[in-house]
């Protein structure tokens, strides 16, 4: 079958999977009008893409069957509306409310957001809580990596996909939240942009350094001298 004639199968999968919750192969080949057998090559190929999962249900004697769903990744392949929705209510929160009272909303939001990370990174080194964060920000949708900093102090996040982009482009203070956010994060380090991409770069990226204090404390903790 080529790939024109598997398009719509596909989609068509995915959909009754996402009305059904739980179905058979053989169902959907039913519902679909097509063999059994193909019908489990094309969620093969689903489950291979990480859309699709299998739940093995005993029926009675003999080799238990699979009921197909879709996986989280799966659901996210149908658009949620998410990001309209948030682009929408600040649009009207900045249409009601006083400049300073939206500000003070935005910064309230990025403290419950850093306090979350802080629990979720723990007190370890700084290079392991980076990398947390960085796998808590892919988690999220910003696809992120963690490479040394050029100037060799500290390391430097990239975030080559942007969850907010859309709202970013009509709030920018959005940016300027998500760096207050990776600052208060790590309050012992200094946090700095490196490069934007509202300014034309192809990712964000912020420098995050360790503070000269902190760094004191280390070098005077590990020589035996008392700070």
């Amino acid at each position: 079958m080529g790939a024109s004639a598997q398009a719509p199968t596909r989609e068509a999968t995915l959909t009754l999977l996402l009305r059904q919750g739980e179905i058979s192969a053989a169902a959907l080949a039913e519902e679909l009008g097509i063999s059994v057998q193909a019908m489990r090559r094309h969620l093969r190929t689903l489950e291979e893409e990480g859309l699709v999962e299998a739940s093995p249900i005993a029926a009675g004697p003999g080799r238990p069957s699979n009921q197909w769903r879709l996986t989280q990744q799966g659901h996210q392949h149908f658009p949620d509306g998410s990001d309209t929705f948030a682009l929408n209510l600040l649009e009207s929160m900045a249409a009601s409310l006083p400049p300073e009272t939206l500000a003070t909303l935005l910064d309230q939001q990025a403290q419950d957001k850093a306090r979350h990370y802080r629990h979720q990174l723990g007190d370890g080194p700084l290079e392991q809580r980076i990398s947390r964060l960085v796998s808590l920000r892919s988690q999220e949708g910003y696809v992120s990596e963690m490479v040394p900093a050029e100037n060799g102090c500290g390391w430097c996040v990239n975030e080559f996909h942007c969850s907010v982009q859309r709202i970013a482009e009509e709030f920018p203070a959005v940016c300027d939240q998500e760096l207050r956010l990776i600052r208060m994060t790590f309050p012992d380090c200094q946090v700095e942009r490196v490069h934007w991409r509202l300014e034309s770069g192809h990712s964000c990226g912020f420098q995050i350094s360790p503070s000269r204090t902190s760094s004191s404390h280390f070098e005077d903790f590990h020589s035996g001298i008392s700070p």
